[in-house]
């Protein structure tokens, strides 16, 4: 590991003075990406500044149907926050599969979503809730956020404080992991809003990273069976492929993780 310097900010106006003026500083969340990455020395930022201790950005608040997690909750307090479980339990589901303990004990959601890693669980969430990303400069629209493969529409200086959306009426997700990470080489949040509107959203799977499947959407909004979202057709043109699978079995797998969603929302 490159040689680094340290920054523990108290608030969000300090973590932006700090980056302002390092030369190639970078957030610090979980670290559960970042870190490794140094390691590996394929990342020497001249400075880390270490969000996590800034008490605004941390917990879990339910207010009626608004649901607002901040960004440097942990995986293990997603998945164990008993209001959460009342309001969406699919996020708790999902927080609760991730990676393994010490992972869930360190990794945060803002640093998931900021990641944007194709395989990670939250964006499929995030985009399949319709959340709004609320960041120290603006608030983003999920369908406006995500970029593309570990690219977002943050910027430089940009950090995500929490994450809000409308708790649904049914929603539920579904994941084949890789055995090794656990990461998702497959994973498929559904969400049914209270208009009976449905989102659909792929993670594990795309060339793209996280995507919705506009089909399945249409088809759960008529019918909502595991039928109806396995029976769409999925483009093995726009799936990964990789020494884990090749594109044709991933189109499949997300077909059978669509269903086994819809199954798990009930």
């Amino acid at each position: 590991m490159y040689e680094t310097k340290y920054h523990r900010a108290s608030s969000t106006d300090e973590a932006v003075k700090l980056i302002g003026g390092a030369d190639d500083g970078k957030f610090l969340g979980g670290g559960q990406t970042l870190i490794p990455t140094m390691k590996q020395r394929l990342a020497a930022p001249s400075d880390l500044i270490d969000v996590t201790r800034i008490e605004a950005m941390n917990g879990v608040t339910v207010d009626g149907g608004t649901v607002t997690i901040g960004a440097t909750t942990t995986h293990a307090e997603v998945a164990g926050n008993g209001d959460l479980a009342k309001a969406c339990g699919a996020v708790c589901d999902l927080a609760g599969h991730i990676g393994d303990p010490a992972v869930r004990a360190m990794g945060t959601i803002g640093g998931s979503i900021a990641n944007n890693d194709p395989a990670a669980d939250y964006p499929a969430a995030v985009l399949a809730l319709g959340a709004q990303i609320m960041t120290t400069k603006r608030t983003i629209a999920a369908d406006d956020f995500f970029a593309g493969m570990f690219e977002t529409a943050l910027e430089e200086d940009e950090i995500i404080t929490a994450v809000t959306f409308t708790a649904p009426a049914k929603a539920g997700y579904a994941k084949f992991p890789n055995p090794a990470s656990r990461y998702a080489m497959a994973g498929v949040f559904v969400a049914q809003a209270g208009d009976g509107s449905v989102r659909v959203a792929v993670t594990g799977a795309g060339s793209d990273g996280v995507f919705r499947h506009e089909g399945m959407e249409a088809a759960l909004a008529g019918d909502w069976s595991a039928a109806a979202a396995s029976g769409q057709d999925v483009d093995a043109g726009g799936m990964l492929e990789d020494i884990h699978a090749p594109a044709d079995y991933r189109a499949n797998l997300v077909k059978v993780m669509a269903g086994r969603a819809v199954e798990k929302a009930g």
